[in-house]
């Protein structure tokens, strides 16, 4: 038996703001709140423990220190890799450097907290 990941948990400064900014990017729509002021975001019609993860915003007041050791890659469904680079820049999505060469096949994205993320170039199916 093996394990698969259910949801991702991400600390937030502003849980309102990621989960607004993550649900437009993903097609996510909130799931629920916690009394601590979590949200939880994920697909339309299937939640956690669907085929996708969900996202949990948590409140942290802590500062992030670094770069993260953990990322987010996401990959266009509908459209090409400019075009969704577009989408994701006039979201709140601001380019990122964490090193990169500029030869890259992929964009390395902060998204309005800073989180580091990269949009892949390939095209995925929709789920």
């Amino acid at each position: 038996m093996a394990c698969r990941i259910s949801e991702l948990v991400i600390d937030a400064a502003d849980p309102d703001r990621l989960a607004e900014f993550w649900s437009k990017v993903l097609g996510y729509v909130e799931l629920g709140r916690e009394d601590d002021g979590s949200i939880e975001i994920g697909p339309p019609g299937a939640g956690f423990g669907g085929p996708q993860p969900t996202l949990v915003l948590s409140p942290s007041s802590d500062p992030r220190t670094g770069k993260l050791r953990l990322h987010i890659d996401v990959n266009a469904t509908d459209r090409d890799q400019d075009a969704e680079l577009e989408r994701l820049l006039a979201l709140g999505a601001r380019p990122a450097d964490v090193g990169q060469v500029g030869t890259e096949s992929w964009h390395v994205l902060a998204d309005p907290e800073g989180n580091e993320f990269c949009l892949l170039r390939t095209r995925l199916q929709p789920l």
